[in-house]
């Protein structure tokens, strides 16, 4: 086969071209623009502390209704799970050996009150009789002894008369409190015991009801030391607001109050138990309910709240942000966050004020790398129960976007000749 030799300086020539073609190519490429993110500028804001508890909830006041003398259940006379008074009669327990007691106390004390009436005639005759000297000074003695201990047997039968009527009054059970009656435990023709206190019913007072929260001792002890800090503001102890979230997941309606909190930490649990008062007027609230309740415990005046799509978490839960500073560099930030309010993070502590946290565009910049800084076009807060648009996406600016796709194709020519 043969070669033909190029001429050395054709082939000098056509290398020369090249390089002068490159190098033509990279002088025309435009120089890297500066990313645009979404800033919002933070200032401190009053945000109320609400805290979030489990609890469970109980009557306003709970009667065992039992029985207070042994005899024979005879009826009963309400319905299970009506709505009873105080002093209405629930049960009615056989009352013959009663009345006759009552009777034979009566006898006793007519009788003892007849021996009084003896012993004070004769005490009043012996008076006389004494003092002429008719009869003995001991005999005078005994008459008055025998008096004394007549009037005693009196305030005795009284007191059968009082005890037997009190014993006859017990064999009609009644309601102590007024509420709603629960299950009847025993039914007519049923022996109940006094000794054995034998529990008949149930009635329970469920308009108020009470919520028993409980809260760590270390969150109380927080609370308690911003209060001294100044950072937070209380409402009073009497005016906190508390709301609940049923079983369901739904809102309750009626707003409770405060009405105290434990002295004592619950050795096993680390835990106070906090205790709440609310309205129950159509039983929603039933003794027992698992709930969550939000409680309004005072107001964080240097507060700050950032969007949640500027807000990242590390594996560990530590949460920061990327800010934009003076010198136009973007940074990151370690924050402490204490809980959401709408679509922004509650921030503790972390920033300042002024500083401008990106919430749009934070895929484009690391920190150190300088950015260009524009104000964030949030979307509107979502209407209840709709999902919201790009909530988590960090998505930058349309005038961002269309100025890195510009960057983009414009780079694209100088790739391909590279």
């Amino acid at each position: 086969m043969r070669v033909e030799r190029v001429p050395f300086h054709l082939m000098s020539f056509a290398t020369a071209a090249v390089v002068l073609a490159a190098c033509g190519q990279k002088q025309s490429a435009p120089p890297p623009q500066t990313p645009e993110v979404g800033v919002v500028t933070v200032q401190p804001t009053a945000v109320a502390v609400v805290s979030q508890l489990p609890g469970r909830t109980s009557a306003f006041l709970v009667a065992q209704v039992r029985a207070r003398v042994d005899g024979i259940v005879l009826r009963r006379e309400f319905t299970e799970g009506a709505i009873v008074k105080a002093g209405q009669r629930l049960y009615k327990i056989d009352p013959a050996p009663y009345i006759a007691s009552l009777n034979n106390a009566r006898a006793a004390l007519a009788k003892a009150q007849a021996n009084l009436v003896t012993q004070n005639a004769l005490v009043a005759r012996y008076k006389v009789l004494v003092t002429a000297n008719a009869v003995s000074k001991q005999d005078y003695d005994n008459a008055v002894a025998a008096q004394g201990q007549a009037r005693a047997d009196v305030d005795a039968g009284k007191a059968a008369v009082d005890t037997a009527q009190i014993n006859l009054g017990y064999t009609d059970v009644v309601s102590p409190i007024g509420g709603q009656v629960g299950i009847s435990q025993v039914t007519p023709g049923a022996y109940v015991q006094a000794s054995q206190a034998t529990l008949m019913s149930t009635v329970q007072t469920l308009d108020p009801m009470y919520v028993d929260l409980t809260q760590s001792s270390l969150d109380g002890l927080k609370l308690r030391r911003e209060i001294q800090e100044g950072r937070l503001r209380t409402n009073g102890p009497n005016a906190a607001k508390v709301t609940l979230q049923l079983e369901d997941g739904r809102n309750y309606k009626q707003v409770g109050k405060l009405q105290f909190t434990d002295v004592t930490v619950d050795q096993t649990t680390g835990s106070v138990t906090i205790r709440a008062i609310f309205p129950n007027p159509d039983r929603v609230l039933l003794p027992g309910m698992f709930v969550r309740a939000k409680i309004e415990e005072g107001v964080n005046e240097t507060a700050f709240l950032v969007p949640q799509v500027g807000v990242q978490h590390d594996q560990k839960g530590q949460a920061s942000v990327l800010v934009v500073g003076q010198d136009d560099k973007v940074a990151a930030r370690p924050i402490a966050t204490a809980g959401t309010q709408g679509q922004d993070w509650i921030v503790q502590s972390g920033l300042n004020a002024g500083d401008r946290v990106i919430v749009q565009g934070t895929e484009k910049v690391h920190p150190g790398t300088p950015a260009k800084a524009v104000p964030a076009q949030l979307p509107p807060p979502p209407p209840p129960g709709a999902p919201s648009a790009d909530m988590a996406t960090g998505s930058a600016p349309t005038a961002s976007a269309g100025a890195g796709a510009s960057a983009a194709s414009d780079a694209k020519p100088a790739s391909a000749a590279q």
